[in-house]
């Protein structure tokens, strides 16, 4: 089992910044997918940012350039550096850990509004 908590959540304005933090307890040595994903009213959840498996980064088109993953040796945080941020950024957003062949464990989202 997985637990995770995301922060960092708020108000921006455009072109603003904001940092969000995972936080993982439990059993994390045998995590090998961590990655955020948002969410507005009434879309699916989509993809954001991730490391593979080799531990390399992938963004979504929507984001490169403006968005920074990164975590901790531990595994035990996670972090996104969001940049320029745009309305468009507007959503809840999750952090997601999973094991080869196991459940996918979820944060509870935390908000994130960009408006002047």
């Amino acid at each position: 089992q997985v637990q995770l908590v995301e922060s960092g959540g708020g108000l921006v304005q455009p072109g603003g910044s904001l940092r969000l933090s995972c936080v993982a307890s439990g059993s994390v040595s045998s995590i090998n997918y961590m990655g955020w994903f948002r969410q507005t009213p009434g879309k699916q959840r989509e993809f954001v940012a991730r490391f593979t498996k080799e531990g390399s980064r992938d963004y979504a088109e929507s984001v490169k350039g403006r968005f920074s993953i990164s975590r901790n040796s531990d595994k035990n945080t996670m972090y996104l550096q969001m940049n320029s941020l745009t309305s468009g950024d507007t959503a809840i957003y999750y952090c997601a850990y999973a094991a080869s062949g196991g459940p996918i464990y979820w944060g509870q989202g935390t908000q994130v509004t960009v408006s002047s």
